[in-house]
């Protein structure tokens, strides 16, 4: 399987460019979020590549991945059309200006093909490895399943949400009654399940991909980012945040 590394190091590392490459006629980088799903696709398709036959396990992890991949890219890609620069990547572009345009490709692009080799390592091993249709491959999509439909509504609840205008309001209804972002517990579900999929066959060397998204999405770059600043804009947040999950959805205390 270390073989095949290389190759997909190397594509990923082309895409992560192209992506620099159009920030600079964009003068900005917020596109990288819509690519950072297409990463895992770009990964797995790339070791699917080496293949003479795909098998019934291989084959139900690329309809799972395409279909998670290519729905978050276009909802963040929606969600961020004709917008200024995230304010996440303002801070980064002035904590590092002057040429923040020339280190941003491997500050922030090149950063994240890095990652996404690292948490791509389930998929490597699902798309090399000859792993039977069996109890672990049920489990692991059950879950991705359920992980994917978690995220979808949570996205669609927020959405809506936002639609309505309400500044200083707090989504505190749906999904968001029992945790304060069901969508990154169901982005952590969908890891897992390819995990377990990759499990019955794999070293204990790919344990390292849902434990470390696990750890972007809730202390990183996930809840704990977003919550950073969201007190400042919605006061009612602070009374949401003593009554609510943070992440695992659990009734509220009150």
């Amino acid at each position: 399987m270390l073989e095949i590394y290389p190759a997909i190091a190397l594509n990923l590392v082309i895409f992560a460019l192209l992506g620099w490459l159009y920030s600079l006629f964009a003068n900005k980088v917020t596109h990288v979020d819509s690519m950072w799903s297409l990463f895992f696709l770009v990964a797995y398709l790339t070791g699917l590549c080496y293949l003479n036959e795909i098998s019934n396990v291989q084959l139900a992890t690329l309809v799972a991945l395409v279909i998670w991949s290519l729905r978050l890219s276009i909802h963040l890609t929606i969600r961020n059309w004709a917008k200024v620069e995230d304010i996440r990547y303002q801070h980064i572009r002035a904590n590092n200006e002057p040429f923040f345009k020339w280190k941003s490709s491997y500050i922030i692009f090149l950063f994240q093909a890095l990652l996404a080799l690292l948490i791509a390592l389930p998929l490597v091993s699902i798309s090399q490895q000859a792993i039977s249709y069996d109890v672990f491959t049920k489990i692991g999509l059950a879950l991705f399943a359920v992980g994917f439909l978690i995220e979808l509504l949570a996205d669609r609840q927020l959405q809506t949400f936002l639609k309505s205008n309400k500044t200083h309001a707090v989504l505190n209804t749906g999904l968001w009654r029992y945790s304060r972002h069901p969508n990154y517990f169901g982005e952590c579900l969908i890891w897992w399940g390819f995990y377990i999929i990759a499990m019955p066959s794999s070293s204990i060397f790919i344990l390292i991909s849902p434990i470390l998204m696990t750890i972007l999405l809730v202390k990183i770059s996930g809840a704990d980012l977003m919550e950073s600043t969201i007190t400042e804009r919605r006061p009612g947040y602070k009374a949401y945040v003593n009554s609510t999950s943070k992440f695992i959805p659990w009734p509220p205390k009150n």
